[in-house]
């Protein structure tokens, strides 16, 4: 290995290589390296900001999922792709709760009625719920809610929308938003844990991932969401790759560092799905920071490309993965 080309990150005895180096477009133009650690399969954004800085680079109008704004074109295209995602996120822990009670009920068998009501409380922690319409709609469907939100504007948002939200007469409006997952009380166990987009922005990531287990009850499900790496998009754009977003993304995964990552904490990817309007948008932004220009259409054949290509690779913009805790 060329020494010149790589990096041993402090308190890692893996040598990390330099793979890429990324400009922080959305606000502050400071220049980022991308090191590689090869054992976890894992990029690393370098250097990472302090804890104590890192909410200065959250603070832009650019940055849209702390707010509801439709102003541009990126705006619209990102509040139209949340809205139509969000009805494919609550079917999702819909049915994973609905087999849990099956299961739990001895009814998961092939030829068992899908339609099984379980009575039992559910509850869901969503981390990094933005302006909280995720949660509005689980708590529509009878979800008992919590959210983490550190951001003060989005969870002011979040709390008016929730605020206002009546399921029955006979159902309590209850909800709770907290600023760090570390404010949670210890005996507070989940269902379902979700982060839609939020694992590649936290620090001390395997400590994170340890203290999300203790979170889940027993056999519990989490659902991540973050960008691939190995996508063709971001293969295509490389530096310009807007799912890079250095330095509010720390991490940067794929399907193997994932799936290692958790099996350090017992716990087992089971599912991958894609998410395929990602492709789009992220190749939208990725033309804006490439040119300089909002190229609709050069980016739909990007996107479409990335999508088209995933086919057979399964490497889309972006995966979602379901976990157990086991």
């Amino acid at each position: 290995m060329n020494k010149k080309n790589s990096i041993t990150k402090p308190n890692n005895k893996n040598t990390l290589s330099v793979v890429l180096t990324c400009k922080d477009f959305t606000v502050t133009n400071e220049d980022f390296l991308l090191l590689k650690d090869e054992s976890l399969d894992l990029l690393i954004t370098s250097p990472q900001p302090k804890l104590e800085d890192l909410g200065k680079y959250y603070e832009s109008s650019n940055y849209i999922s702390h707010t509801d704004s439709s102003k541009s074109i990126l705006d619209k295209v990102y509040q139209i792709a949340k809205n139509y995602t969000i009805d494919r996120k609550v079917r999702m822990v819909n049915e994973i709760e609905k087999i849990e009670g099956r299961r739990k009920t001895g009814k998961v068998e092939n030829g068992s009625n899908p339609k099984t009501k379980d009575k039992r409380p559910k509850t869901i922690l969503d981390i990094g719920c933005g302006t909280g319409d995720f949660l509005v709609a689980c708590k529509k469907e009878k979800w008992n809610v919590i959210g983490v939100e550190p951001n003060t504007k989005a969870a002011t948002l979040a709390n008016l929308k929730l605020q206002n939200i009546t399921v029955d007469k006979n159902t309590k409006n209850n909800f709770n938003l907290f600023k760090d997952i570390n404010e949670l009380k210890k005996e507070n166990k989940f269902d379902v844990i979700t982060m839609w987009h939020v694992l590649e922005h936290v620090p001390n990531l395997e400590e994170y991932i340890n203290n999300l287990k203790k979170l889940l009850k027993p056999n519990g499900t989490l659902i991540i969401a973050v960008p691939n790496y190995k996508s063709f998009d971001a293969k295509y754009y490389k530096q310009f790759w807007a799912a890079y977003d250095v330095p509010r993304h720390l991490w940067h995964f794929s399907k193997k560092s994932i799936s290692l990552l958790f099996k350090k904490e017992n716990m087992k990817v089971v599912k991958t799905l894609p998410m395929k309007l990602d492709s789009y948008y992220v190749s939208l932004l990725s033309e804006k920071y490439k040119t300089g220009k909002s190229n609709l259409l050069k980016a739909f054949f990007i996107g479409f490309k990335s999508n088209f290509k995933a086919l057979s690779s399964k490497e889309y913009s972006s995966l979602i993965y379901i976990i157990k805790n086991n």
